[in-house]
């Protein structure tokens, strides 16, 4: 439940060269997924969290690890695998 210490600053998405949200976005997402009172809506929250990241030109993930060093609640990147998985799964129920 770390992940739900994050405080939505922005400083890991300053700090990554691709402007990538995805350490926040995860945050959220892993937060509500480990919860039981998440888990009916994981699938389609992860989907929609990742699409809109997408449209709003938020660049990937560089595994660079830039944004868990500058995050002030320490919020892993392992987050992020996470909600790889989550956006996989919810991609594959879907089809």
């Amino acid at each position: 439940m770390d992940a739900a210490a994050c405080i939505g600053c922005g400083a890991c998405v300053a700090s990554c060269k691709n402007a990538s949200a995805m350490l926040f976005v995860s945050a959220k997402i892993s937060q509500l997924a480990l919860l039981p009172q998440g888990e009916p809506e994981a699938q389609k929250r992860s989907e929609d969290m990742v699409t809109k990241m997408d449209e709003l030109g938020f660049g990937n993930c560089t595994n660079e690890a830039e944004c868990e060093a500058s995050c002030p609640k320490g919020i892993k990147i392992e987050n992020i695998a996470r909600m790889n998985r989550e956006y996989l799964s919810a991609a594959l129920k879907a089809k």
